[in-house]
């Protein structure tokens, strides 16, 4: 193999990410309903715009994340396409959120641990995301490879153009 990415190496990725974003989606839903019933009296107006980046992003993750199960069921070239798109844009989604929470961190007005949990999870997701669409990616080019072996013909002349056969 090319880099040694395969099947099992895409797949714990796959696990990892879809695990994280439900967490994230939680805990971003908990605090914004936190804040729907006390009129967003906690944080700062770059926390509700967190919380808003997180759970777009989470569920654009959660989605690219179903995309991905899907192509390792299949593991061809035709659902790659749609796995890689999704990632990439959960991947920047994330990394959207990613950056609101490293500029959320160096305030210390209305933070509470939920908050910083959510903080420290988009930034991991980021990482992980990333290495996910890499493996992705890496997938592409190994032995193991995306192999089309059901398109190949029995017939020697399965696919020759008319003109050619006569």
């Amino acid at each position: 193999m090319a880099f040694g990415i395969s099947k099992g190496m895409v797949a714990p990725l796959l696990v990892i990410n879809f695990i994280l974003y439900v967490i994230s989606a939680a805990i971003a839903g908990s605090l914004l309903n936190k804040g729907f019933d006390g009129g967003f009296g906690f944080g700062n107006t770059a926390t509700q715009i967190f919380l808003l980046f997180v759970l777009v992003a989470s569920m654009v993750g959660i989605a690219s994340t179903l995309a991905g199960a899907h192509h390792l069921r299949i593991w061809r070239t035709e659902s790659l396409a749609a796995a890689a798109a999704a990632a990439t844009i959960a991947w920047t989604l994330t990394l959207l959120a990613m950056g609101v929470a490293c500029k959320e961190i160096h305030t210390r007005y209305g933070r509470n641990k939920r908050l910083k949990t959510l903080e420290a999870f988009m930034i991991i997701l980021s990482l992980f995301e990333l290495l996910y669409l890499l493996a992705l990616h890496a997938g592409s080019v190994t032995r193991e490879g995306y192999a089309n072996t059901a398109a190949t013909p029995k017939n020697p002349t399965y696919g020759t153009p008319a003109a050619t056969a006569v």
